[in-house]
């Protein structure tokens, strides 16, 4: 009985330690443009003329106010 009462401490004391080494990963896509052309990529890996159609509009989507990245039809 006293060894299945030292088993249930130790495991009980190995939880808790097991519990304060998890460390949390969380992502860092502080950056619209990188975290969009990434999804692209992974979406796209295989089809270049719809990565390169997705990155573009990331371009327009993470940029809305920069006048390079959207051609102005002249009237």
């Amino acid at each position: 009985m006293m060894m299945k009462n030292i088993a249930v401490v130790l495991v009980v004391i190995f939880i808790i330690s097991a519990h304060n080494m998890v460390t949390v990963v969380e992502s860092s896509a502080f950056d619209c443009l990188d975290a969009c052309i990434t999804g692209c990529a992974a979406q796209y890996i295989n089809n270049d003329r719809l990565r390169q159609r997705c990155e573009v509009k990331c371009s327009i989507k993470c940029n809305p106010g920069d006048a390079s990245q959207v051609q102005e039809n002249p009237v």
